[in-house]
C-alpha cells in the first residue's frame, strides 16, 4: 500500500519523451468502486508565478506504466497533453 502523501512527492515522467510533467496535485476516485480513476498534475504556465494561468494535466489510471520509489512513469502522448492543457476535448 502507498499513502497519498507519498504518492504526491513522486515526479511524474512521460515515457514517450522523458519529460517531467510535474507532481500529483489531486486524484479522482470512483466512489462506487473505490478505485483511482485519474491523477491530476498541476501545471503552471506562469512566469515567476505572476503571468499566465495554472492548468492541469489529467492522466487516466490506465496510462500509468510503473510506480517506482521516486517516479511515476506514464504513457501520455504530446497531442493529448496539449489538448488537456488547452481544455479541448479529446477525439
Amino acid at each position: 500500500m502507498v499513502r497519498i502523501s507519498e504518492f504526491q512527492i513522486k515526479d511524474v515522467v512521460n515515457i514517450s519523451d522523458g519529460k517531467k510533467l510535474g507532481n500529483i496535485g489531486d486524484i479522482e476516485i470512483n466512489l462506487e468502486t473505490g478505485k483511482i480513476e485519474t491523477i491530476i498534475i498541476g501545471y503552471s504556465g506562469k512566469l515567476l508565478g505572476f503571468f499566465g494561468k495554472e492548468e492541469e494535466i489529467i492522466i487516466p489510471w490506465n496510462q500509468i506504466v510503473k510506480i517506482g520509489t521516486d517516479v511515476i512513469l506514464v504513457r501520455h502522448n504530446a497531442h493529448q497533453y496539449v489538448q488537456q492543457q488547452l481544455g479541448v476535448p479529446k477525439e
